[in-house]
């Protein structure tokens, strides 16, 4: 009867939950706040609940999403705060919205990412942004089920920049912030490709993991080079008024009014 997409971070300690550890937490959290989920057939019933594009284990992020299916009409708000309260501190459900169009998955078509590089200077991070940029393409291989794989990270990168951490750090410690926005192409470019292309280029290596946090996902605007948000056209379709809504309105005012 009903189709809610929700937004959902993963934020401090809880970056480092799997997906299907988060599927487990999630499908509790419907069970908690009495969601009247639609189930799928067969033997094993499940709710019915589409992922999409989740963000490796590891990294934390702002902006995931998730579609589920009711069988009963509920406000999208007021689910999405019972699902909230629900939920672990840190795998937080931060918008949800009724589902009125097609294809969110093909609507995340690119992510905003930033990496945190304890112990590099901006200066570093912003020659080896450049030397990234400035490359025609840049190798990187990473390990897959079938062995290693080598592929290209440059081609899927719209835009690499530094920027100092305006962050209080012990001893004064330097700390470099990556901003990139990164299309998501086959096969999928993630942080760490452009971190081993980084390395590649420009010898950069920072002496701790960087901390990865995806900020935005969604529809890619190559004009100005922004991510914009997937659940837009959702919203505007929430807002205007359905064509059979309108046309029995139209013909309650006539009938009220009566023949001119």
């Amino acid at each position: 009867m009903q189709r809610i997409r929700l937004r959902y971070t993963k934020r401090g300690r809880l970056r480092f939950t799997s997906h299907r550890d988060f599927q487990r937490a999630f499908e509790r959290a419907l069970r908690r706040a009495e969601v009247p989920m639609a189930y799928s057939a067969g033997f094993t019933p499940h709710p019915k609940v589409s992922y999409a594009n989740a963000a490796p284990t590891g990294t934390g992020s702002e902006a995931e999403y998730l579609e589920i299916a009711l069988t009963a009409q509920r406000d999208p708000d007021t689910l999405r705060k019972l699902l909230d309260e629900s939920m672990p501190v840190g795998l937080d459900i931060v918008d949800a919205v009724e589902a009125r169009t097609s294809g969110l998955a093909d609507r995340l078509a690119a992510s905003v990412w930033e990496l945190r590089l304890d112990g590099v200077s901006v200066e570093e991070a912003g020659r080896a942004a450049e030397a990234f940029r400035a490359a025609g393409t840049v190798e990187v291989q990473r390990r897959t089920k079938n062995g290693i794989r080598t592929f290209d990270a440059r081609e899927a990168v719209a835009s690499l920049e530094a920027a100092d951490a305006q962050v209080d750090r012990p001893g004064d410690r330097a700390c470099a912030i990556l901003r990139l926005v990164v299309r998501h192409v086959t096969p999928a470019v993630r942080p760490d490709d452009v971190l081993s292309g980084l390395r590649a280029v420009a010898d950069l290596a920072p002496p701790v993991p960087a901390a990865v946090t995806r900020l935005a996902q969604g529809p890619f605007d190559e004009e100005t080079g922004t991510v914009t948000d997937p659940l837009a056209p959702d919203r505007e379709a929430v807002q205007a008024p359905r064509p059979e809504a309108t046309g029995t309105a139209a013909a309650t005012a006539s009938a009220v009014e009566g023949p001119a």
